[in-house]
Order: structure tokens, then C-alpha cells, then sequence
């Protein structure tokens, strides 16, 4: 065993030294598709098949505590062991994901292999992990099939979430964590059964100073749901219609030709089918214009939410600020949260945003409201939004379906409801979500109707996305993975 450790660490120390490939590559995904097949199906659920169709006929595989096995000894041992219907133990494997590398294995510039390092957990549940162990498997392309040809597992121990436990344990370590991501301000909200548990600010509101409880964000896209919201209240209380087309209050000018404007409703723009660009000045021509028929697919549009927010001020001659401030901001005490730069904003709250270089943008002061994007608001505030949200607090009942129900398919197998992304996760729970990007803002948030609970978060760097992943798995477990997965599939 010692002369198979010392070869090991030496495979160990030359893949380190190589260049491992990008999480996007397509070889990565493959790898991580074969691994999900042989485990996530194969083990976690005792489908021999797949281990018969993944293990190559010349499997070695090394184990720190039981010795070698070749696929034969392999497969007994599965199906008496952990697989045997009347001493099922019901021990799972979960794939430490961020701690995955992959390698891949040329001969005279032609791919025939690949070497996948890692961290896999063993227990009954995700959450409840009793132990971790490093492994290497070697991949090779058999007849154009990817098996599994040699595999070590090793230092096999007791789990401890050291990377997670001890960044949100330890206020030095978080401090560190940020750094190393680029991420200057990083604020996140707990909702637990429905309620707002924990307001959590990290990171420096400038250089020296702590990042205040309070601190002010710009939220960039997060900005949209608000809006919905605003539409989906006056809807409620039967004074806008869902359904109703929009060109009896607004027409754009730079469409105002097209036949197709008496086709826009408010559900066609809160489930983002328009037609519309994301913005006009995407354009060559730098106008508004319909790029399909309204209803018939989906594509993201902020000019569609600004094309309801101005048949919105049109019906009721007030402004998208002050619907929001009747209906949500101070029934909710949302008290940091505005459209619109004013004299009230606190600027020494404010997280002013940077690029990955660490050089700060220009502070966005909008004087006139905007539906899709640059809402000013605080972690406390905007949960206290969402926590309304997932009680339907100002809904009718009818609303609520309708803005929870499936309106159109989107990206990566989700869908769009009204205002908010769905996805699809296990024991029939369903998340809804949306995200923010613009220059020196990420943020994101993902509630959970079912459960009533759910994780804000706001960052204010470009590289704030880095952070995601931890974060979600950490606060949400089995569904925050499973979103994790959705996303880098």
C-alpha cells in the first residue's frame, strides 16, 4: 500500500502542476456528467447498471481501507454490502463540487483520457455528513465511451464543513474570504418559516470602515420584481388588469406604427415575453422595436418593465415612486428603499460599486424612476419585501397562482411566472428567483413558497458572482445545490 500511495501522490503532484480545465469547458461538464451518473444515480440510488456501463472491464480501484478491487470484486461488493436489500445501509455520496479538478490526458494532440481530483462525503443525508475522503479517478475514452479505468479513495476521515463552518463563524476569516473573491461588501438576509431571521453585512462600506448594518445598495435588476409587484397589488385590488392591453394608456413612439403594440399586457411583460431587446440602445438604430410577436417565446427585456411603468403613471397619474411608497415601501417601513436619487439618500451608507480591479464605478443617480433596474435598498429592507412576498401579503389568492404558475419556459430548463424565475426542484418544491447585474452590482435572491424560506444577496463588484455558490449551498443545503447544479450544467 505504501508503494501505491507514493505512486499516487506522485500522479497528484504532476495534474497540480498541469493545466486544469475551465469549469465551462465541455470536457468539464462530460467529466461531471459521468461522475453524476455513476453516483448521484449509480451509488445514491444502488442502480447497478450504470456502474456496468461507466466501469471499465479493466477497472482498478484503490481504496485506503478495504484494498484493490477489479470490477468483478467491484460490483460483488456493492451488491452485498451497501446495495443488499435486507442490510441496506442507505449511505449516500455527495460530490464536493467546488473542490473538483479536471485534467485532461492527450497522446500525439489527440484527447484519450481525463484525471478528475476531488472531495466526496459519505452519510445518510447531505446535512448530517459522517465522513469525507479525497479520490482520483482516471477517465478513458473506450470506444468513443468514457469508463472509469483506475480510481483511488483515500484519507478517508470524520466530516467537518471546514470551508463553510469556519468563514461564517469567524469574522476574520469572512473578511479574508471577500478578499481573495474582490468583493468589497457582501450583505445576505435569512428568511426562515416566513420570516426575516438574520441581517448579515460583511466587508468595508469604504476603506477602514465597516459596512454598516444599513448599508444602501444598488440592486440593479432586483429592481424588476418591486415593480411586479407594484402591477400584480393593483391588480389585486381590482384596479389594472392582467390582461388588459396597454396601448390604452401607452404607446411608444418608436413603435407606434407597429400593429403589434395592442398584442402587449401585463402578463406578457412580466413573464419577459415582448419582443422586445433587453434595452433600445442595444440596437443599431438606438429605437424601441419588436423583434417577434409578443406571446410567442421568451426574452429578457428591461424595456418591457419600463413600457409597464409608464402605462402605470398614465392610468394614475402618479409616479412608479409613489405607487410603490402606497402600496409596499411604507406599509412594509421599507424606509431606505427609493427609485430615485434625492437629497435623503445617506450617502455614508452607500455601497458604491467597483470593478475586479478594485477601481470604483460611477454612482448611478437616477431622477426619474426606473421599473427594471437601480432600485436604492437595504439587506433588511428587501427582505422584508420578499418575506411579503412568499406570504402573499396583498395578493388575492388567484394572483398569487398566477404570478407562481409557469407563463413561459426561459433558460437552463426554468421558467418565468410573473416577475420572478421558476425553478424546479425535489419533493415538489419550487424556488422563485431573480438576478441583478450591472457595473459594480450582483446580487440575487431565491425564495422558497413551499417551506416559506429563503437567502439575499447583495455584493457590490463585478466579481461578486464568485460568491454565490458557497452561499447558497450553506443557507439552503439539498435546494441551494440543486440551483448550484442548474445553473453550471
Amino acid at each position: 500500500m505504501n508503494k501505491l500511495l507514493t505512486t499516487l501522490f506522485a500522479l497528484l503532484i504532476f495534474f497540480s502542476a498541469c493545466a486544469q480545465l475551465d469549469k465551462n469547458s465541455d470536457l468539464y461538464k462530460t467529466i461531471l456528467t459521468k461522475d453524476s451518473l455513476l453516483f448521484d444515480v449509480g451509488f445514491n440510488h444502488c442502480d447497478i447498471k450504470q456502474f456496468e456501463n461507466l466501469l471499465s472491464e479493466n477497472l482498478k480501484f484503490y481504496h485506503d481501507k478495504d484494498g484493490i478491487s477489479d470490477k468483478t470484486k467491484f460490483l460483488t461488493d456493492l451488491k452485498n454490502g451497501i446495495c443488499n436489500e435486507e442490510t441496506h445501509r442507505k449511505v449516500q455520496r455527495f460530490l464536493v463540487k467546488e473542490s473538483t479538478e479536471i485534467f485532461p490526458l492527450y497522446k500525439n494532440g489527440v484527447l484519450y483520457g481525463a484525471v478528475q481530483n476531488g472531495e466526496h462525503t459519505f452519510s445518510e443525508k447531505r446535512e448530517s455528513q459522517a465522513g469525507i475522503a479525497k479520490f482520483t479517478n482516471v477517465w478513458q475514452l473506450e470506444n468513443g465511451e468514457w469508463k472509469l479505468t483506475t480510481s483511488f479513495s483515500f484519507d478517508h476521515q470524520a466530516y467537518e464543513n471546514k470551508t463553510v463552518k469556519s468563514i461564517f463563524d469567524n469574522e476574520t476569516e469572512i473578511q479574508k474570504w471577500l478578499k481573495e473573491n474582490k468583493v468589497p461588501t457582501l450583505g445576505i438576509g435569512i428568511i426562515e418559516n416566513g420570516k426575516l431571521q438574520q441581517v448579515k453585512v460583511f466587508g468595508e462600506i469604504s476603506k477602514g470602515i465597516s459596512a454598516p448594518y444599513n448599508t444602501i445598495f444598488n440592486v440593479a435588476s432586483l429592481t424588476k420584481p418591486v415593480t411586479a409587484i407594484v402591477a400584480l397589488q393593483l391588480v389585486s385590488l381590482g384596479k389594472w388588469e392582467l390582461d388588459e392591453p396597454l396601448y390604452k394608456y401607452w404607446i411608444d413612439p418608436d413603435i407606434a406604427n407597429d400593429p403589434r403594440t395592442k398584442k402587449l399586457t401585463t402578463r406578457i411583460i412580466l413573464s419577459h415575453q415582448t419582443g422586445f431587446p433587453n434595452w433600445r440602445w442595444m440596437n443599431e438604430t438606438k429605437k424601441l422595436n419588436f423583434q417577434f410577436d409578443p406571446g410567442t417565446k421568451y426574452q429578457y427585456s428591461g424595456e418591457g418593465m419600463e413600457y409597464l411603468r409608464k402605462a402605470l403613471e398614465k392610468k394614475f397619474n402618479k409616479s412608479l415612486q409613489q405607487l410603490a411608497n402606497e402600496l409596499i415601501f411604507q406599509p412594509l417601513n421599507m424606509n431606505d428603499t427609493k427609485y430615485v436619487w434625492d437629497k435623503n439618500v445617506d450617502t455614508t451608507r452607500l455601497a458604491i460599486g467597483y470593478d475586479k480591479d478594485g477601481i470604483p464605478y460611477e454612482t448611478v443617480k437616477n431622477e426619474i424612476p426606473n421599473a427594471a433596474d437601480d432600485l436604492l435598498t437595504t439587506v433588511e429592507d428587501y427582505g422584508k419585501f420578499l418575506v411579503s412576498v412568499i406570504n402573499g401579503d396583498g395578493l388575492s389568492k388567484k394572483v398569487f397562482e398566477e404570478m407562481t404558475i409557469k407563463q413561459v419556459a426561459s433558460t437552463k430548463g426554468k421558467y418565468f411566472g410573473l416577475g420572478f424565475e421558476i425553478y424546479d426542484l425535489d419533493n415538489e418544491e419550487t424556488a422563485l428567483s431573480h438576478g441583478g447585474a450591472d457595473n459594480g452590482v450582483q446580487t440575487l435572491f431565491v425564495i422558497l413558497p413551499k417551506t416559506k424560506n429563503g437567502l439575499l444577496i447583495f455584493t457590490n463588484s463585478d466579481t461578486g458572482v464568485s460568491v454565490y455558490e458557497t452561499l447558497l449551498k450553506h443557507y439552503l443545503g439539498d435546494n441551494g445545490q440543486k440551483i448550484v447544479d442548474i445553473e453550471t450544467k
